[in-house]
């Protein structure tokens, strides 16, 4: 992950449009530009097993989308979770902007901190409902739920332990299924 040098540290969504299409994956944070490589094979592997598993579970009134999809909640902020999951009701023509019922960001070596600390802060702040950390090279799960403001633990699996959540709508997940390669 990198900061994209400039003279102002105030970047906007209307500065994304600007920026190159050259493979890289390019988000804001609170104005801030992070810069991230394009992901490696377990990566995208375990995304795809990720969204199948999660969009048969889905309930009709909501919407099951994987990266790069921009999720907008103020002018300063565009996040692309690996899969993302929202009210039909609040898709916009070129992105989303209410809060996500559900965000999943699959672990990688440049995205850890990013994922666990800053990611973590900004879901919980928009009022995401539900956020899924998968860890692939462990492999494992870790689900949070969204409580007075405050992400919750709402279990946690690894290996061929699966993992049942309630909300934001029943789901199992097996963490050592993700991993087909």
């Amino acid at each position: 992950m990198a900061v994209m040098p400039r003279a102002s540290y105030d970047w906007t969504v209307d500065d994304l449009h600007q920026l190159p299409d050259d493979g890289l994956q390019y988000e804001l944070l609170d104005g801030m530009l992070l810069v991230t490589p394009a992901p490696i094979p377990l990566h995208q592997g375990v995304l795809g097993e990720l969204y199948k598993t999660i969009d048969r579970s889905c309930p009709s009134h909501l919407k099951t989308f994987v990266a790069p999809l921009d999720w907008q909640p103020d002018h300063r902020t565009s996040l692309q979770p690996d899969v993302l999951v929202v009210a039909r009701a609040d898709i916009g023509q070129r992105n989303i902007t209410e809060p996500l019922v559900l965000a999943v960001e699959v672990l990688s070596p440049s995205t850890r901190r990013k994922d666990r600390v800053l990611k973590f802060s900004k879901y919980a702040d928009a009022g995401v409902t539900s956020y899924w950390i998968v860890d692939p090279t462990a492999p494992s799960v870790d689900a949070y739920q969204l409580v007075g403001g405050k992400y919750v633990d709402a279990g946690h699996a690894t290996g061929s332990e699966p993992l049942t959540v309630r909300e934001p709508f029943p789901i199992t997940v097996v963490p050592a299924e993700l991993v087909d390669l």
